[in-house]
């Protein structure tokens, strides 16, 4: 594939995928909106997620999931916060499509249920960090009215009300989603998936072999995956944990200004004349009562304000000056004696001198309390008393469960996010290209021997273009398979030269002998053929199949001159005597068999890959014997015999009858066939010497061939 139209392809999936991104936010916003407009117990705010899920793959749902609850906090800023659970329902869907469960009725309710158990149950546990009971939401009436019933209890009745308010809402988007789903056909579906190619594209079985490859530990992907995961959980609790103590110290810091500028604001309203009058007399006192109204207009100024009391120090304990009433606790009277407390024995010293003490925070039976003490100088700077704060910090650690809910819940819907982009990217710039080339190296190794051009182009048409190290070594690969091929290609020329000179030597030798013999050299030529023919029809028959292989055929008839190799150890005036040879003659030309033998083996040891000359070994030994044992060298009977030596004894027995030789004349073809008939099951193995009669027409073909011409 060219590299210069590949992209233009690249840039079209992303064109169709954003398209696809746009109408599936339009729809999730305009879904928000009808169900704000006309105030339904719904928030039809997930359909185009699902959409974009079951059409386009993980990615454009994660995406839109996402965004569009970025988009509605602009609005509603608690949106935000539920973005991880949009991400987690297109996760699921594509999940769901993915094992084509959404073209089952089970599939469709599953998810339809598992949809709402995450809207509406991980929903209804974050609304509860985050706001409280019946904090936040659209089910805040219903989860009033189901705890009003007495029978739940305020999370059980908020957890049912979310539940089901979801179920509703993931029915509706499902009854939406799924005819779409059908009504789009697979030919478009297809181009709605985010692809990022670095390669010729690759298709069905293609891609999941290319994604799915065995390995014998753990895969890159999963490698990767665990890594990406490991850094993006360690950045998430780092990062949470950062934030969590910076908001808190930050909200202790804000407390601690408030202490501090609400013991001022007592100080100043006590005036420091009167405090002995105050002790003295109480209510009776002039000015207590109005200021102990201020002190109260002060105390209802923040929530977080928990006592306010003013205490004179003496050696025998803290004497009230004045002591706010709370709903909880009625404060002391004026003049009475608080006995100190052992938490307060580092600060007595101090505090009886009227100097300026550090604010004292304790969490106790009282709460988390944050406690200012501040003097009461008179105009000779003299310590009366104490104006004495205790700031409730409890709202810290309610506040910081909710801050730490809205942390979690961004990062996972940004660790989800990211996870998916980084799954995607290692999926496309690296699992495929790495397992395409291991396909391919496989492909051409297996090939390397019948199609090995073929190899290399299917090599070259992968076409990585990473424009990294995996590019590098995609090239690298393809010019190693390229010289591997070119290397292979001049060997396979150089090894075939080398037979073709090695088969024509010992086809010269062959002749050579032959013609020792006062042979033409025919005789060989004849042999080879009528072996062929003979096997050919054997196969024809049935007969022999399970040693008749292709290998087998072609190795008896290249080897087939060799049988009388041996005669080159016979003298001539033995091969060559025109008469009947005597025993002790005949007996020295059955020596010609165990010779070719010999000397085929010795070839054999100098020629590790011997090929076919095995078996001309065994033409050599063993084609003078005979099917009832009373041939030579060995007296072997029946399928003792190697297949190939019974094949190649009819075969040399008709050409000897038929052939003229320097002592005879060539026998009729027709008596030759009758001597060949009566030596079966005697001198001939019964169904190779049937078989070559069979076949007479090819048989006296080859005869009259050879007699013309």
């Amino acid at each position: 594939m060219d590299n210069n139209i590949r992209p233009v392809g690249i840039k079209k999936n992303i064109i169709w995928v954003i398209g696809l991104c746009i109408i599936s936010w339009i729809i999730n916003l305009s879904g928000a909106a009808i169900a704000d407009r006309f105030i339904l117990p719904m928030y039809l705010d997930t359909i185009g997620t699902i959409l974009a899920a079951v059409v386009g793959g993980y990615m454009p749902g994660i995406i839109v999931g996402f965004v569009s609850n970025f988009i509605k906090s602009y609005a509603d800023e608690s949106a935000i916060y539920y973005e991880c659970l949009s991400v987690l329902m297109a996760v699921c869907a594509s999940w769901f499509e993915e094992k084509g469960y959404l073209k089952k009725a089970w599939g469709i309710i599953s998810y339809t249920v598992l949809a709402a158990l995450i809207g509406g149950g991980l929903g209804s546990v974050l609304t509860w960090f985050l706001y409280g009971f019946a904090g936040e939401g659209i089910s805040v009436r219903y989860v009033k009215e189901l705890y009003q019933s007495g029978v739940l209890s305020p999370f059980a009745a908020q957890f049912t009300a979310d539940f089901l308010i979801d179920l509703l809402d993931k029915i509706i988007n499902m009854i939406i989603v799924i005819p779409i789903y059908y009504l789009i056909p697979d030919r478009i579906r297809r181009k709605f998936l985010l692809r990022g190619w670095q390669q010729n594209p690759l298709h069905g079985k293609e891609r999941i072999n290319a994604g799915s490859i065995q390995n014998r530990t753990l895969s890159i992907k999963t490698k990767l995956l665990a890594l990406i995961t490991s850094a993006l959980v360690v950045i998430t609790i780092v990062s949470i944990a950062i934030g969590y103590k910076l908001y808190i110290s930050d909200s202790v810091d804000n407390h601690m200004a408030l202490g501090q500028g609400v013991a001022s604001t007592v100080a100043g309203v006590v005036e420091p004349y009167r405090i002995d009058d105050y002790i003295e007399l109480g209510y009776s006192a002039i000015g207590y009562v109005r200021t102990e109204n201020n002190l109260y207009d002060i105390r209802s100024s923040s929530k977080d304000i928990e006592y306010i009391y003013v205490y004179r120090i003496t050696p025998e304990g803290c004497v009230v000056v004045f002591d706010l009433d709370t709903d909880e606790v009625t404060g002391g009277n004026a003049g009475d004696i608080i006995p100190f407390d052992e938490s307060f024995d580092p600060y007595i010293d101090t505090l009886l001198k009227g100097g300026e003490i550090e604010p004292i925070i304790t969490d106790d039976t009282f709460g988390w309390l944050l406690t200012i003490y501040k003097p009461i100088y008179d105009e000779n700077d003299v310590c009366q008393a104490y104006a004495c704060v205790d700031i409730s910090m409890d709202s810290i650690r309610s506040n910081g469960y909710s801050f730490l809910a809205k942390l979690i819940s961004l990062f996972v819907g940004t660790f989800i996010l990211v996870l998916a982009i980084g799954l995607w990217v290692v999926r496309y710039n690296l699992i495929y290209p790495i397992n395409t080339m291991a396909i391919a190296a496989t492909d051409f190794a297996y090939h390397m021997e019948d199609e090995p051009e073929d190899s290399v182009e299917r090599i070259k048409e992968i076409q990585i273009s990473t424009g990294d190290e995996i590019e590098n070594l995609y090239h690298a690969f393809t010019k190693m398979t390229e010289d591997s091929v070119e290397y292979v290609n001049e060997i396979n020329d150089k090894t075939d030269t080398i037979r073709q000179m090695q088969d024509g030597l010992i086809m010269v030798l062959a002749d050579m002998v032959e013609s020792r013999d006062h042979n033409t050299g025919d005789h060989v030529k004849k042999t080879a053929i009528y072996t062929g023919i003979i096997m050919n029809e054997l196969v024809k028959e049935g007969i022999y199949t399970d040693i008749l292989t292709e290998d087998f055929i072609a190795d008896v008839i290249k080897s087939a001159p060799l049988h009388d190799i041996g005669k080159i150890s016979v003298s001539d005036a033995i091969l060559n005597k025109p008469g009947k040879l005597t025993d002790e003659e005949f007996d020295k030309m059955k020596v010609h068999t165990t010779a070719g033998s010999e000397i085929i083996s010795r070839v054999i040891d100098m020629v590790p890959d011997s090929g076919y000359l095995d078996t001309a070994k065994e033409l050599a030994e063993f084609h003078h014997e005979k099917w009832n044992g009373r041939g030579y060298p060995h007296g072997l009977s029946g399928e003792e015999i190697p297949l190939s030596a019974r094949i190649m004894a009819v075969a040399d027995v008709f050409d000897a009858l038929v052939s003229k030789r320097s002592y005879k004349e060539g026998m009729p073809v027709e008596k030759a066939l009758d001597i060949i008939r009566e030596g079966i099951g005697n001198h001939f193995d019964p169904y190779v010497a049937q078989a070559f009669l069979n076949a007479e027409d090819e048989v006296r073909k080859v005869v009259y061939d050879f007699r013309k011409g």
